[in-house]
């Protein structure tokens, strides 16, 4: 019979004739126009997108290397650990976990450091990190911050990202509004410069204390800037929203922010507000 003279193909002969070595890890996709970009390359690029100019999120480090001179950047070394007041199962293995996960023990670094050399005192918030939001420990480090830069007469700046006020610290997170707020208000009375740059998402208890207080408030582009989602506030007002009413783009139409900014070009618009506020 026929069937009987057919050959069946050995597994060598299924293996392709050229095989391509693809290193895995080296690619990613970007979240709104799909392409896939060398990591490199978006590197190379402030993590920003070539084709779409979408801008991905960064971490607490990468910011810093991006703002501050080489070399100049100091952490303030404040040793204080987050703690767990309402007893909430998980918490603290959640907090470990995180910890050992992206080496940060909250959800922001502050220090002083150099822009084009003019000191300045500096926090940034990590979204890797609970989502960067405000409990006990990034109010104090955050108001600490803010104290520093009024003992040391410099000018503050603080990156937000947050998803708000954190919820497994109840009350205690909600006090961190009231607690950073006043601290600015010192800055203020001091005549002191506090530059607040929002990035993607900054939303809640942090949009509604320190991240709304700057004399300058900058925005990376289509960062969504807010203090509830937009289901939330149209199951309240029970009515329709306008279409892209918390990004950067229509806060600064309606006078929320004061520039948007690209990330390349961040630091250089930092570094000339600071000489011309000096």
């Amino acid at each position: 019979m026929i069937v009987d003279k057919i050959k069946k193909r050995e597994l060598k002969d299924l293996r392709p004739i050229n095989p391509v070595d693809i290193p895995v890890g080296k690619w990613v996709k970007c979240d709104k126009c799909k392409e896939i970009i060398y990591k490199e390359t978006l590197k190379e690029n402030y993590s920003v997108c070539p084709n779409c100019g979408y801008h991905f999120r960064l971490s607490s480090r990468r910011r810093i290397n991006q703002i501050i001179d080489e070399g100049t950047f100091e952490e303030f070394d404040l040793r204080i650990e987050t703690v767990n007041p309402l007893k909430m199962e998980e918490y603290e293995k959640k907090l470990k976990s995180l910890s050992e996960k992206t080496g940060l023990d909250e959800a922001v670094k502050c220090g002083i450091g150099k822009i084009n050399g003019e000191k300045v005192v500096i926090c940034v918030m990590d979204g890797n990190f609970m989502m960067g939001s405000m409990g006990t420990v990034v109010g104090e480090k955050i108001t600490y911050s803010i104290e520093k830069a009024i003992e040391k007469s410099l000018p503050i700046i603080i990156f937000s990202v947050s998803g708000g006020a954190r919820m497994q610290e109840g009350i205690m997170s909600l006090m961190q509004m009231a607690k950073t707020s006043a601290a600015i208000s010192k800055l203020d009375d001091a005549g002191l410069l506090y530059i607040s740059v929002l990035t993607d998402p900054t939303y809640g208890g942090v949009t509604a204390s320190f991240a709304s207080l700057g004399d300058i408030i900058l925005a990376e582009p289509e960062a969504r800037i807010g203090f509830a989602g937009p289901r939330v506030i149209k199951e309240t007002i029970r009515g329709e929203l306008p279409e892209g009413f918390q990004t950067a783009e229509f806060l600064l139409e309606h006078g929320f922010v004061d520039k948007v900014v690209e990330r390349k070009d961040m630091k250089e618009m930092l570094y000339k507000l600071l000489v011309m506020h000096k």
